[in-house]
């Protein structure tokens, strides 16, 4: 038998680092060759580790949020054969042999070196110990509810006490004989603060989780706290009548023509499309703003970011050439990079290089938004739910289909005039929509 080290791949060009976000296996697991090991997430691109080798795992070398650099040592295996860590010395079994700094899970050691200890066996299970009561050595769980359907033991005078203080005696620990219920255990019980366990039932919790931000999580913490802390915001509401284009969008969904798939239409192509058009007029809308140099990259290339919520979290995959794509190829390119980034499967690619955002929650879109910019670029566009509302045409209310548009904009690099003009554009295209498709 022998060891093998797995050390983290080369997950990307021009990554040196990773962060962990994910074991799949703990200490002892029996592994097959291409079992997935652990996920790691650059940018965010989450990448899995496969096994190269068969083996049990003796040692993993991070924890779950750790940061690790490519090429550093992350899973031992005990392997059939002599494995890649050699006893007679070498990069890999000095490496091995050292402890790591953090662990999962604790080291089976502690049964000495003669010891076979399971795995299973290596992390003791610990059970809070219970409060011994002095005066009658019966056993109490202080400060934990009874059990339901358990009468708890006190005389009349503190019955009569609790229920003018509105406690439920069933959550309050006795600390007299056989648990009953003393005056100070009612002193105790008040003494915690206000109650929320009346006569009706209902309990307080006051627990505490920490939960470690990781992974994807952490990538949006970082991103949305830097575009907040760095651009100064300005955000533009209008409303927009879409009824026109709601109806145009219906009959080309009904368009059916011979040996031509075309994909299911949204509002977002005739968004992509409006934005296209209007950023030819203001092509500093299109721009990424590097602050510390100074200079503002202005692209000729139209890439619009399409917010979108996953299972992990919140990605942007990128609709590269949103000016070389007519509706129906945005149409398609959207649902595929949509399905990509909710099975996990988009590439880093996919995710990067917009120049421009949209962002939609669709139904649950509300009235008004302030979306945050996606640093470092200068503008975002907000989608908001569309409604059916009431409108005076001048002689009487008639109903719409109207929407609000929110927008934000980097205020150093658009004035708010000229973020006003850019979303009166999109404005006057999206209720006129035969206009966007004249050149």
């Amino acid at each position: 038998m022998g060891e093998h080290i797995i050390k983290l791949p080369d997950v990307g060009e021009g990554v040196a680092e990773a962060e962990l976000v994910e074991w799949h296996v703990k200490i002892g697991d029996i592994v097959r060759e291409d079992t997935v090991l652990a996920a790691v997430m650059t940018d965010k691109a989450t990448v899995e580790i496969p096994s190269p080798v068969d083996g049990e795992i003796l040692w993993l070398g991070a924890e779950i949020g750790d940061t690790v650099a490519i090429g550093s040592p992350i899973v031992r295996l005990k392997v059939a054969g002599e494995g890649n860590a050699k006893p007679q010395g070498g990069e890999v079994e000095a490496v091995a042999a050292e402890p790591p700094a953090k662990l999962p899970t604790p080291k089976p050691e502690a049964a000495g070196p003669t010891a076979k200890t399971s795995p299973k066996a290596s992390v003791a299970e610990v059970k809070p110990a219970p409060v011994i009561s002095k005066s009658s050595g019966q056993t109490s769980v202080s400060g934990a509810p009874r059990p339901e359907g358990e009468k708890p033991l006190a005389s009349p005078a503190v019955r009569l006490r609790a229920k003018e203080a509105g406690i439920d005696l069933r959550q309050v620990a006795g600390s007299g004989p056989a648990g009953r219920i003393g005056h100070e255990d009612i002193e105790a019980f008040l003494s915690r603060g206000p109650q929320v366990a009346k006569a009706s039932g209902l309990a307080r919790n006051d627990a505490i989780q920490d939960i470690k931000v990781v992974g994807l999580r952490r990538k949006i913490a970082e991103k949305m706290s830097l575009s907040k802390s760095r651009i100064p915001h300005i955000t533009y509401v209008e409303e927009i009548d879409v009824t026109a284009l709601e109806d145009l969008r219906a009959a080309l969904n009904k368009e059916k023509r011979p040996g031509m798939e075309r994909p299911k239409l949204t509002l977002l192509p005739f968004l992509m499309r409006a934005m296209v058009k209007a950023i030819s007029d203001q092509p500093n809308l299109n721009s990424l703003f590097d602050d510390e140099a100074g200079i503002i990259h202005q692209h000729g290339g139209i890439h619009i970011g399409i917010a979108a919520q996953t299972p992990s979290g919140l990605v942007v995959p990128v609709v590269k050439h949103a000016e070389a794509r007519d509706i129906w190829d945005c149409g398609a390119e959207i649902v595929r990079l949509a399905e990509a980034a909710k099975s996990g499967t988009a590439t880093r690619d996919e995710l990067s290089g917009s120049t421009i955002t949209i962002t939609s929650l669709g139904a649950m879109g509300g009235v008004a938004t302030t979306p945050v910019i996606n640093h470092p670029e200068v503008a975002i566009i907000g989608v908001n739910k569309m409604m059916v509302r009431p409108v005076w045409d001048g002689t009487q209310f008639i109903p719409r289909k109207m929407m609000n548009l929110s927008s934000s904009f980097d205020h150093r690099v658009i004035d708010g005039w000229n973020a006003a003009v850019f979303i009166q554009r999109i404005k006057a295209l999206l209720e006129t929509p035969a206009l966007i498709f004249v050149d």
